[in-house]
Order: structure tokens, then sequence, then C-alpha cells
């Protein structure tokens, strides 16, 4: 994910030893300081990205109407590809946020340089051009590294570091949104995941400087203005109905993704052509329905607004239309996020529920149908997400929503439940966790995959072979500290078993069994053993099932040393300080 740069240290060692006995007595005011520069940092790529799409999209805008304007996707897809595969040599570059999550969770956050501009291009010629996908999760991905890599040139510890990647997280989403807490609570909840004071401090820093600066440079602005709502007690409890539907929509649209990236590898093409196919059947879609396309940010001011006019019927095949073209889009190469995607699915299904019940009881006096179109975003992003406090105060901040709060609290909370019911792991996670890759910062499971097995064997065993009898082993045991003997086979040194002191103590003590009992007759040939590339959480667990305080390691069929619960114990006792920023 990146290497350990020390080029501050090195090309100026005055300032950094000046820089670091400054902040040596209080990191966190180090952490504050360093995460407004790295939210700033985040807020002008995420400006960056955002005036990018405007002038794609503004350039391309005038050729939607020739016939052939489905290829324009396809072609900006294309460019994307090559660009991520062949110019970075990035290969499958993902959607952005999960390639965040794992490097917080098996790297402490390294990344590379080129990942905090590289993702804001290939997003941009992928939506620019009509694609189906946000520009959020890309611009995550930039802030990210470009907070990973400001404390690789500090060299801060791996404490500090995920901190760091988690400020240009928050100032990101805050820039691109314009929108601080939802910044911080998205980062403290997706891509963190560990609520304390040394985080949230810095990170709360990060997520205003990140905003402060899309205010300073465009305004401060909402991302959708919209009406003044007023609920009642049934449009609260008909908020139930609109988190199964929101819920059920999350579901779909994760397993259409799913689905589409591995139709696509049927495919035998290239990335570039494969992505270049894709775009050109979300062109083909978007010719009947242009609501798909692009970010889709116009159509739902439009709907919050109350402008949306067609019917039932036209409303439900966006929410499929743009299920399938995000799915298209991301699943056969295009580089994007699924917020922008979320919130429009969002939208529409809030307005496909409100048309529903209107038409079912027309005498009820609902709420306006921009209320519900609101609620759907909540829920939606919240089912996807698997993340409930990012959709509330996601859709509160960029809408300015709050009277709304309580029926939007309780979409959110229920499509979260029902979308974790059928999908354990949310889209971004679900490949994390099946890899086992999925592993947040100070935890056992990450604690322990930080360990290998080579560091912890215990190469101190004196080995025996099977024709030694009893009283030329005794001789040899006098000279160990162990309890345990490897076997091994006299010719070739294969392992055979292990002879353990506490299995054989009855005969040590009746010289007459030192010339008649012969190795190969007391050792235990069905021992468990462990290899140099086992997993160590693995081990310990094994270790736990069948109350065993030492395992022999071997490796190419030959005893290479012993893995000792107290060893391991203590190096993750180690590791666990290293991590912690106390060793």
């Amino acid at each position: 994910m990146g290497k350990d740069m020390k080029p501050i240290r090195r090309l100026f060692p005055r300032f950094y030893a000046w820089v670091m006995f400054f902040f040596r007595f209080d990191d966190r005011l180090m952490l504050i300081i360093f995460g407004a520069l790295v939210g700033s940092c985040s807020g002008l790529a995420a400006l960056a990205l955002h005036h990018g799409l405007t002038a794609l999209s503004g350039l391309i805008r005038g050729y939607r109407p020739f016939w052939w304007s489905f290829v324009l996707p396809g072609v900006g897809a294309a460019l994307s590809a090559l660009f991520v595969d062949k110019l970075f040599r990035e290969g499958n570059a993902g959607h952005g946020v999960p390639e965040v999550v794992y490097s917080v969770s098996r790297f402490g956050g390294l990344m590379r340089f080129r990942s905090s501009f590289s993702p804001l291009i290939s997003s941009c010629l992928t939506i620019g051009s009509g694609g189906s996908a946000g520009p959020e999760a890309p611009v995550v991905m930039s802030g990210a590294a470009i907070g990973s890599n400001i404390a690789q040139l500090f060299s801060f510890n791996e404490r500090q570091r995920i901190t760091l990647v988690g400020c240009g997280t928050a100032g990101a989403i805050a820039a691109i949104f314009n929108a601080p807490i939802a910044g911080l609570v998205f980062t403290i909840e997706v891509i963190v995941g560990e609520w304390s004071a040394m985080n949230i401090i810095p990170i709360a820093v990060a997520a205003v400087s990140g905003a402060q600066v899309c205010r300073l440079l465009q305004g401060n602005q909402i991302a959708f203005t919209r009406l003044q709502f007023a609920t009642d007690i049934t449009d609260t409890l008909s908020a139930l109905g609109l988190a199964v539907i929101t819920a059920a929509a999350s579901i779909l649209l994760t397993r259409s993704l799913r689905i589409s990236h591995r139709l696509s590898l049927y495919a035998p093409a290239p990335v570039w052509l494969r992505a270049a196919m894709g775009g050109c059947m979300v062109g083909g879609i978007g010719w009947f329905l242009p609501q798909v396309l692009g970010q889709g940010y116009h159509s739902i001011q439009t709907v919050v607004q109350g402008g949306f006019s067609h019917g039932l019927l036209l409303v439900s095949l966006v929410v499929l239309g743009k299920i399938l073209a995000t799915a298209i889009t991301l699943g056969w190469g295009g580089f994007g996020g699924i917020f922008a995607p979320s919130l429009v699915i969002g939208s529409f299904s809030g307005l496909m529920f409100y048309r529903f019940i209107a038409w079912a009881w027309p005498g009820i006096a609902w709420a306006d149908e921009g209320c519900f179109a609101l609620l759907g975003m909540a829920g939606m992003i919240s089912g996807i997400l698997q993340a409930p406090l990012t959709g509330i105060f996601l859709i509160v901040e960029i809408t300015g929503g709050y009277e709304v709060i309580l029926p939007l609290i309780l979409v959110s909370v229920i499509s979260t439940t029902l979308c974790h019911v059928f999908e354990p792991a949310s889209y971004y996670m679900k490949d994390l966790v099946e890899k086992g890759h999925f592993l947040r910062p100070r935890t056992d499971a990450r604690v322990l995959a930080d360990l290998r097995v080579a560091e912890l064997v215990e190469t101190d065993c004196l080995p025996v072979t099977k024709e030694m009898n009893l009283g030329d082993f005794i001789k040899i045991m006098q000279k160990s500290r162990r309890n345990f003997f490897p076997v091994e086979d006299a010719a070739t040194g294969a392992f055979l078993g292990m002879v353990r002191l506490d299995d054989i103590r009855e005969y040590l003590f009746d010289p007459l069994l030192y010339e008649t009992v012969f190795i190969e007759q007391i050792m235990d040939s069905r021992v468990e053993t462990v290899g140099l590339e086992d997993d160590v959480s693995g081990i310990l667990s094994r270790m736990d099932a069948g109350h065993l305080f030492s395992m022999p390691v071997v490796a190419d069929g030959r005893f290479v040393g012993m893995i000792s619960k107290a060893t391991l114990l203590d190096k993750y006792r180690y590791e666990l300080m290293v991590q912690t920023g106390q060793g």
C-alpha cells in the first residue's frame, strides 16, 4: 500500500527535530494542527473534482441529443480504465472506500502517493461522460491518501497515521457535501470504526477545515435547497413502510453490483474494452431514462422541490434504471462511488412510495412528496452503508431538513437493520470480511494479523531419531530446557512426531527400560503441526480448542521449531503497545 518515507527527517533534520520537540509533550495538539492541514488539502481535492466534473459534463451536454450519444459514457469509462490500468498500473482500482478501509485494517493506513490524485482523474472521466457513479468515494480515497502521505513524510507512528487518514476522509466528505458533521460521522462509523477522543477531535477539525475551504471558494450553500416540511404521526408511521422499500432497494443495488462484476469477468476482453461495453450499455439506458446518467444531483433537486411531475410508472422505472446503470458502470470497470447513485435511488424511492400511499389513501393529508424523498435518501444511504448515523446527519446537513428528524431516524435505523439481516456486511465491507481483511485497529484480530509465525518460532529444541533408545534419549534430555523433543528421520530429516516428557514420565525412572525401549515406541506421531504461512489468529484458536500450550512448526516436511502460547501472547502485548503508541 505504500512505503515508509522519511524525506523531512532526511532533507530537513533541524526542522524535523524542532517540529518533533514542539509536539513531543502532547501529540493531540500535533494531530489537531496536521488534521486541519489534511482537511484543507482534501477540501481542495474535492473542489478540483467538482469543477472538473462540471466542465466535462458541460462539454458533453451539447452532444446528448445526437443518436450516437450512447457511446459517450463508454468512451469515458474506457479512458478511465486505461488511465488506471495502463498509466498507473493500479489493476482493479476498486471504488475508493474499500481500499481505504483495507489500508487501515491491514497496513496501518499506508497508501500510495499517486492515490491522492489518480482517483480524481479516473472518476472525472467516468462520471463526467455520463457514467452512473458518484464522486464521493474517489474523493475519500484521495483525501485518505493525502493524510497517509503527510503522516509518512513526518514519520508518524501507525496510530497517528490512521488518524490522519481519517482526517483526509472527513475533510473530503465535508467539502463535497458542505457537511462537516456528516464527514466526521462517516469517518468514525465506516473508515476508522473507533469512537475515541484521540480520533474524534482532529477528525472533527479536519471536517470543519474541509467544509470551510469549500465555503470560502464557492460559498456557504447546502447541496439541495428545499421547501419547509411539516410532519405528523401518520407520516412518521408511514416511514416504517418506506424503510422496507429503501432496504429492498439497498439489497437489490448491492447484489446487482456483485452480479454485474461477475458477469463482466466472462467477457473475453481487456479491462478498458469491458469498461467501454458497460459504458455504452449505460448510455443506452440513459437514452430512454436520462435521469440515470451522471451524478444525478439535478434530478434529486427536482424531486425534493416537488417538480417531478411524471407518474408512478416512470418513477419506478427510474429507480430500477438507476440501480441497473450503477451496477453496470461500476461492475464493468468504471470508477466512482455509490453515494450519489444511492441518493438518487433513495429520492425516487421516497417519491414512488409517496405516490403509492397518496393513491391508496387519498383522504389522508400526507406531508409533501419532497419530504418522503429526503426520508428515502436517508434510508438508502443507511441501508447500503449499514451506517445509520451517516445517513441521518448527511441528509439533515445537505438539505437542512431538521424538522423531519424523527421519521428520518426511524427510516435510517430500520433500513439498516433489515439490510443487515439479508446482507451481514455492507457493500463496502463484504469482500473485505469474506477475505479476512476487515480488521479494526487495536482489536485482537488486527494485532494478531500483524504477527507472523516466523517471528514467533522457538528454535532451541533438540531433535532425536526414532531409532534412539531411552538411555540415549535421557542423555540428550539432560542437556535441554524443553519438555518437547522433535523426532526426525535419521536419513532424510523428515519430521515424524514429538516426544513429550509428561507422556513418558513413567519410563524415565526404570533403568531396566533404558536399553529395551526405543523412541519410535513412545513418540506421538499424530501431533498437530502448523506451517510458517499459517494465520496466527487461527493457531491461537487451535491451541485453545485443543488445550495446547505449544505446537511444532513444520515446513516442507521438516521441523523448524516450536510456537508457544507464552511467546505469542508476549509478542501480542508488544504489538498492541506499538499500535497504541505506547511502545
